[in-house]
């Protein structure tokens, strides 16, 4: 019985690492963009001059302004947001629909953005 359990146990990383592999090679999900979605990219100005999804308006989730400037956006409009790996872009599309935004969609990171998108990444 303990061997059993031992060796079920020593198979537990490898299977994590398989599942995480597959989890990664998974495809993007397509998100659609119309003319009236606003794309926003919430990294920092500098790494938004680095290159950013064509069309994207940068709304800095770590600024003191942040809110401020999400109460100039309106609630109501299509939104799709990303960041460079996709813990910022999860924070922002919290804090909008924690402030009434009614559709957000969080993109991920840049590359998973621009995939799923089909826009291009382009710098200024």
């Amino acid at each position: 019985m303990r061997t059993r359990l031992r060796h079920a146990l020593a198979a537990v990383p490898l299977a994590l690492a398989v599942l995480i592999s597959v989890s990664a090679c998974a495809p993007t999900q397509e998100i659609l963009v119309t003319p009236d979605t606003t794309i926003v990219d919430v990294r920092t100005p500098a790494e938004y001059a680095e290159g950013h999804l064509e069309g994207a308006v940068n709304i800095d989730v770590t600024a003191s302004d942040f809110d401020a400037r999400l109460s100039e956006l309106d609630p109501e409009a299509d939104y799709v947001v990303y960041c460079r790996s996709g813990n910022r872009s999860a924070q922002a599309v919290s804090r909008m629909t924690g402030a009434g935004f009614a559709s957000v969609t969080d993109a991920g990171a840049l590359s998973a953005a621009s995939t799923s998108t089909g826009l291009p990444i382009v710098t200024d």
